[in-house]
């Protein structure tokens, strides 16, 4: 059916880029008897056809009218890839289910999604396909929802089959949510990677091996980001333990660009379904800060359809930066990143903290690489996430890597994420002391630009220092790059018109530096 049969067939269209179908019936009992019980494993199966063109709506709603006495919902897709020019989207279509308590932005009617990894899900009380919740299957008005993302010029011809079973609910599941504090060393520097996906959503790692992956980087904490889904915090508590903290989050994947959704409470599920121009990512943030979250844009620069990020950063707490190894999509974040720093510190305003994250789904993606050491006053979620947010913070490529940048001036000395005060004309020594990075190539980056290059031998330890003012420089911050491939160390300087750099090892959040007046 094109869209126009559809609208005749009962469909509606919504106001929000989604479209409604006429709802689908099941019989109440199998052998059709008026008023017989269904007898327990009894399965009942209807299949769903259409055809969506080129520009149809972002979400696709298939009302299921689900009767008493199911205690499953077994779920199955198809659709067809036409071939297509060169340089032309084919089709992608994703899928999820929401129970009878609705298809509202933001309501209490979600049980699960799975993208486009998966061809079927079942949903019942203590089974459920990872990226779906468990509980039971009551009656009423459930939804299939397709997310057709690509169209190609063609449209999609798209088959849904759906099959109920009938029986008593099976047993309850019983999550078991991860604690929100480990064994930590009081104030501290904590590593962790806060954008790792498993199973649960389009990831090929089972939650064990995530966990395992993190400890073997020498991670002190991770953050579960499954896709669009919470369905993974219940099962976290087992793979948690006084070495490895777990924090529970979301990835939220919209048409305009992903965000990470850190240190949500276990269980909070974050909606997903809207872009910017529907005025809705301002709603969401809030209730991730009111939840005592974080909001993170992640890979700003992505060049997938919908990951670049469109809604600005008014409403975001920190920016992931760096997100898996290094490529030219991070050296543009990172310039987005620095050129907000100097609109900071001119307009007098907090600046926003970077981050970096490996955004490992699966082998040979490496989980720790990157990842973000936070001073924290403990290891325990609050401390991070408050670490985070005040940019108390740097990014390593590995735990081999370390550093320890400071500024001191005027008997007063700040490290990274602090400020410090001092008098305009009272010199500010900066000091870095790194490790861990051959050859390595130290930057020191102000408002100015770079102001001081130098590089480390091949142990890859050192220390550099450099002299500044609060009236040359209202901030400082490090980068340490491997050299080029052919071994160069990069070439850049404030008089030159060429910039070229090797990887990126390890970069700081900066040292703010405040002019107390002149001589006080």
């Amino acid at each position: 059916m094109d869209r126009r049969a559809l609208l005749r067939a009962g469909a509606v269209l919504g106001a929000t880029g989604a479209l409604t179908l006429a709802p689908l019936s099941f019989a109440e009992a199998a052998d059709g008897a008026s008023g017989a019980a269904v007898a327990a494993g009894t399965e009942v199966t209807r299949v769903i056809a259409g055809h969506l063109d080129t520009g149809a709506a972002d979400f696709v709603y298939l009302p299921l009218e689900i009767p008493g006495g199911v205690n499953q919902i077994s779920v199955s897709y198809t659709y067809d890839k036409p071939a297509v020019p060169a340089g032309t989207p084919g089709n992608s279509c994703d899928i999820g289910i929401f129970d009878e308590r609705g298809t509202a932005l933001g309501g209490r009617g979600f049980r699960g999604w799975s993208g486009g990894f998966r061809t079927s899900f079942v949903v019942n009380g203590d089974d459920t396909t990872p990226g779906y919740l468990p509980g039971p299957v009551n009656p009423g008005t459930w939804h299939v929802v397709l997310g057709p993302y690509q169209i190609a010029p063609q449209g999609m011809d798209y088959q849904v089959t759906v099959t109920l079973r009938y029986g008593p609910p099976g047993a309850a599941f019983v999550p078991d949510y991860p604690p929100e504090r480990a064994r930590g060393r009081g104030r501290a520097w904590y590593r962790g990677d806060s954008h790792l996906h498993t199973v649960y959503s389009d990831g090929r790692r089972l939650p064990s091996e995530v966990a395992a992956g993190a400890r073997a980087a020498g991670l002190d904490f991770m953050v579960s980001t499954d896709h669009n889904t919470s369905s993974s915090h219940g099962i976290w508590g087992q793979y948690a333990g006084p070495d490895l903290l777990v924090i529970t989050g979301e990835e939220i994947t919209t048409r305009n660009g992903h965000w990470l959704a850190l240190g949500l409470p276990a269980g909070t599920w974050i909606d997903w379904r809207y872009r910017s121009r529907d005025d809705a990512f301002s709603r969401f943030s809030k209730q991730v800060r009111r939840a005592g979250g974080l909001v993170v844009p992640a890979h700003p620069y992505c060049p997938y359809v919908a990951c670049q990020w469109k809604f600005g950063y008014a409403d975001a707490d920190a920016v992931e930066v760096w997100n898996g190894p290094w490529t030219y999509d991070d050296e543009s974040a990172i310039d987005t990143w620095d050129a907000g720093l100097g609109e900071a510190m001119r307009d007098g305003r907090h600046w926003l903290p970077a981050m970096g994250n490996s955004d490992a789904h699966s082998v040979p993606q490496v989980i720790g690489l990157p990842h973000t050491v936070v001073n924290a006053a403990d290891l325990t979620r609050d401390a991070i996430l408050a670490g985070i947010r005040a940019g108390r913070s740097w990014i390593a490529e590995s735990s081999s890597v370390s550093l320890a940048l400071t500024a001191t001036g005027h008997a007063r000395q700040a490290g990274i994420g602090e400020t410090l005060r001092v008098p305009a004309d009272a010199p500010v020594d900066v000091r870095l002391e790194v490790s861990g990075v051959p050859n390595g190539t130290v930057r020191l980056i102000t408002d100015e630009g770079q102001m001081h290059q130098e590089s480390l031998d091949a142990s890859g330890s050192g220390t550099v220092l450099w002299r500044t003012t609060t009236s040359l420089a209202s901030y400082v911050r490090a980068e340490i790059r491997h050299p080029l491939p052919d071994g160069t160390p990069g070439r850049g300087n404030t008089m030159g018109p060429a910039l070229q750099w090797g990887p990126m090892a390890a970069l700081t959040n900066p040292i703010v530096l405040r002019s107390t007046g002149t001589g006080t």
